[in-house]
This record gives structure tokens, C-alpha cells and sequence, in this order.
């Protein structure tokens, strides 16, 4: 991941440089082998299970769909019964859920406030629509696996981008019992190659510090030197001579966002709820399919086999033999048993219902939605994911004062202006639902507000400051119109007084 870029300065300056990005101050763990425990460690650890499980889920790859149909055999023991139907339905509320909660907090672009307008404008252009779309794909992350990992560095164009890491493949390690201050990382990642026609996979792992990268391949469950991607540094500077030189951040660049301060994934909050859901469709379609098996059977004279090999067989062929003694004549009764809809009907929606509101996200259809909502009712509604928004929003603030770091050395190291004690204010714009008749009256109504604060807050204003922009112009524009009307006049007034005067 070695990126270069001009370096806009002299030898002397080489000094600065160095104490904004160091050329190694730190260490990682001297003994290799503790490491290996821990990486170890972590493969088998219960925060990687729920990572995957909350990847999974929200693809699409649920429990329901390794269900298998199991009747009573033998000894009253269940067994898997091969020939009944096993329906496997699968209604993925869980990525909804985390569609609705992205886009309701990430779906539109961040808005950026800062008095200093050429730094506003540099940062513009580094959160731009690419940088937005690599953004909401972060809080996916967050959500599904509780942290998600954003890397800024410089392509092989020398341009200073960001990548995203997927949450599974980063072990970190903290300086702080509170997991805010990342002494350094661990990546573990798979790679695909051929070993003549045979196809072999690879497992790398980096190791990402204020030293650089350190690559080793994982084999055996040890840390053996990767020998054809060696270790480097994270930059390699070209002076104003055109000399190069490996360089290094001063901090380490991996910038956590998580979804909450325990970097508890979201899944483990509805996946009970979730599973409950597929479960109740695909037993309703079960039953549905079903014919004998739906009833209860009353055996008048049967004797022979236990009753579980009797169920067994039952359920197995659908047909039971009976006999007749002393005189007395065999037989079987059923009481059908019927499968009411709106049993389960009732079941799901209580389910779905809970579901929301344990992800706390919001019902759309919801009943208050109904005919003309006023602004209270949708208050309400919002109320449960304003909620979690909050606190996103609080630990998203924080990573962004990490990421502005590196934007800001970034800005110094290539000549383009020292912004490092600027203030800058990320505004995450919710995609919420209001009543915007109402909100355009209040905003009329307000003579406290400023003419920016208005703007910001109308609900047809999505780019503030090109409306602010298009304002000032048709300002500008009415002005003009008046000089020129007001000349013009004076011109023809001029023209009457010189032939009044002849």
C-alpha cells in the first residue's frame, strides 16, 4: 500500500516533515509467537462468529435455510424424516433493517461547515461522491459487524484516497482499556493463486503500526515472512531533487467507526426475532402441504409396534395397517386438525413488530402514517432510530477528528495550506420523513434565523451552499436590473429636459 506523492518543500524541511509523519517510533510485540496466540485466538472468538453471522444475515445466508424436518422415531427420540415437507422461507427483515437505519442516517452527502473557505473547498473535493459512496458502505459494516475499518492512503497515482476494510479481516489492539487510541492492527485476508492447473489459496497477514506494514503469510499457525510482498513504509516522499525516501504516518492509519461504544453488532439484538420470522412462514407452508400428518389418530384393536415405530411409519409412508380379534373389528379415527392463518398471521406481525423495535428502526406503514400525518406523528414515529442515530452519530464525530488528521497532513505535506487548528463541523444529513408544508410555514415565520440556517433546513434544499450561491446571484441580478432601469430612466428624463430646453 505504498502510495507517493510530492513532497512541496526543502532539505530544512525534511525536519517538519518528520514530526508530523514519523519514520518509526514505535514497536510491534517482540515475541512473534504471543502475537500468533492472539490471531489464533481470535479466529475462534465469539466477536468474529457474530461478525460473520451479521455479514451473513444481511446477504441472505440464515440459520432457516439449514433446517431439517424431524418426526418422533424410535424411543420417542427425533430423527430427521427426509420425505416431509421442508419448506425453507426466508423474509430478511434484518436487512431492511439495516437498508432503512444506512440510508436514514448516510443516505444523503455530509454536509461541511468551516469559516475558512478555501479549506472548505479543499475538503470538498477529498469527501466527494466517491468518498460518499466508500462512507456508506462503512456504516453497513458498523452495523453488521458492530466496528468497520476505513484506510487512507496514496494509489499508484499518487492521489490520497480511502479504502475500505472488511471488519472481519482487522484484529486491533488498543493503548486505552476504553478501545479509542489503536496502538496497532492485524489483517488477515485470503488470496487466490495456481499452483500449475491446481487452484490454492493463501492466507496474508499485515501487520499495520507507526513502522509501516509488516506482511507475513499464515501457515500452520505461525507467522512465517512473506518473501514476495515484503514489509514497507506507508509513503515514499519525492523531494523538490527528485530524491525518494520511505515514510511513515506519526499514528497509525486504520480509523475505526463503530456502531456503538461496546462494538456490538446489530444482529445480535433481532437475530432470535429474525429466525422466529423464517420459522413461522416455512412451518405454515409445511402444514399447508401436509394431509395425514395434520390430524390425530385414535387406534381402536392395534397392537404390534411401540407407538414411536408407529409415528415413525405414519409419517414416514402415510399409511398404517389394522386388524381385527376376537370378534372385535380394527379401525382409525383422525380429528383433523386445521391450520389457522391467522394464528400465524398474528404470530408474525408481533414478531416484525418486535423486531423493530428491538433494532429499533421505524414501521413505515405504520397506522399514525395514515391520510395527513402532522409533524408530532412523525416525530413519533422516527423516535426509536433517532435514537440509535444519536449515538451513531456520536462515536462517526469522533472517528472523523481521527480522519481529518490525515487530511490535514495530507493538505500540509503536498504544499495545498496548514489547516491543523481549524475548526470543521461533519453534519450528517437525515434522510427523514416530514411534513414539509409545515416546515416551510415555521420557517417563514422565524425572523431569528439567519438566511443560511433557513436554507439549510428546507426541505427542497439539497446542496446549501449552491443555493446560497443561486441566491446571492439573483440578488446580484435584481440589483443590476434596478441600475440599469434606474439609468435608462435617468437617459430618457435627460432626453425630455433637452428638448423641453430647445
Amino acid at each position: 500500500m505504498t502510495g507517493y506523492f510530492p513532497f512541496q518543500g526543502a532539505g530544512t524541511d525534511t525536519d517538519r516533515l518528520n514530526n508530523i509523519i514519523n519514520n518509526g517510533s514505535s514497536s510491534i510485540l517482540s515475541n512473534l509467537r504471543v502475537l500468533e496466540r492472539q490471531i489464533s485466538k481470535f479466529k475462534s472468538s465469539e466477536q468474529l462468529k457474530w461478525m460473520r453471522i451479521g455479514e451473513a444475515y444481511y446477504e441472505g445466508e440464515q440459520d432457516i435455510l439449514k433446517r431439517k424436518r424431524k418426526i418422533i422415531g424410535k424411543g420417542g427420540l427425533l430423527e430427521i424424516a427426509e420425505n416431509l415437507p421442508n419448506n425453507k422461507i426466508l423474509d430478511n427483515q434484518y436487512a431492511k433493517l439495516v437498508d432503512q437505519k444506512v440510508n436514514f442516517q448516510l443516505g444523503k452527502p455530509l454536509t461541511i461547515e468551516t469559516e475558512n473557505e478555501t479549506y472548505l473547498n479543499l475538503l470538498q473535493g477529498i469527501f466527494d461522491k466517491r468518498f460518499h459512496r466508500t462512507f456508506r458502505n462503512i456504516g453497513y459494516d458498523a452495523l453488521n459487524a458492530g466496528i468497520a475499518w476505513l484506510f487512507p492512503y496514496y494509489n499508484e497515482y499518487g492521489e490520497f484516497t480511502f479504502k475500505r476494510f472488511p471488519s472481519h479481516e482487522i484484529l486491533p489492539f488498543w493503548q486505552d482499556a476504553e478501545r479509542t487510541v489503536l496502538d496497532y492492527a492485524v489483517r488477515m485476508y485470503t488470496v487466490f493463486g495456481y499452483e500449475g492447473d491446481k487452484e490454492v489459496t493463501t492466507e496474508k497477514v499485515e501487520i499495520y503500526s507507526t513502522d509501516g506494514v509488516k506482511r507475513y503469510v499464515w501457515f500452520n499457525g505461525q507467522l512465517v515472512v512473506d518473501v514476495e510482498n515484503p514489509s514497507a513504509p506507508y509513503l515514499t516522499v519525492v523531494d523538490n531533487e527528485g530524491n525518494e525516501m520511505g515514510m511513515n504516518w506519526q499514528r497509525v492509519p486504520l480509523i475505526p467507526f463503530k456502531f456503538n461504544s461496546k462494538e456490538i453488532p446489530l444482529i445480535k439484538r433481532v437475530k432470535s426475532l429474525q429466525d422466529g420470522i423464517n420459522i413461522m412462514l416455512s412451518d405454515f407452508e409445511n402444514n399447508m402441504q401436509e394431509d395425514a400428518r395434520n390430524t390425530i389418530l385414535v387406534l381402536h384393536n392395534y397392537d404390534g409396534q411401540d407407538l414411536g415405530q408407529f409415528r415413525r411409519n405414519l409419517a414416514q409412508y402415510g399409511a398404517v395397517k389394522v386388524r381385527s380379534g376376537d370378534g372385535v373389528k380394527g379401525g382409525v379415527e383422525t380429528l383433523t386438525i386445521e391450520v389457522n392463518a391467522d394464528n400465524y398471521k398474528s404470530i408474525l406481525s408481533l414478531f416484525k413488530k418486535a423486531l423493530i423495535e428491538n433494532g429499533r428502526g421505524y414501521d413505515a406503514k405504520d397506522e399514525r402514517m395514515a391520510n395527513n400525518p402532522n409533524q408530532m406523528n412523525i416525530q413519533s414515529m422516527y423516535s426509536d432510530i433517532e435514537l440509535d442515530a444519536n449515538g451513531i452519530e456520536t462515536e462517526f464525530q469522533a472517528s472523523f477528528e481521527e480522519l481529518l488528521w490525515f487530511v490535514n497532513q495530507h493538505l500540509a505535506n503536498t504544499g495545498q495550506g496548514d489547516f491543523e487548528g481549524e475548526q470543521v463541523n461533519i453534519v450528517f444529513n437525515r434522510d427523514i420523513l416530514v411534513n414539509e408544508k409545515e416546515v416551510v410555514e415555521v420557517l417563514e415565520k422565524s425572523p431569528y434565523l439567519s438566511e443560511e440556517t433557513k436554507i439549510a433546513q428546507h426541505p427542497y434544499v439539497k446542496d446549501v451552499q449552491l443555493e446560497l450561491e443561486r441566491k446571492k446571484k439573483e440578488q446580484q441580478d435584481q440589483m443590476n436590473m434596478m441600475d440599469n432601469y434606474e439609468t435608462t430612466f435617468q437617459q430618457k428624463q435627460g432626453d425630455v429636459d433637452d428638448q423641453a430646453d430647445a
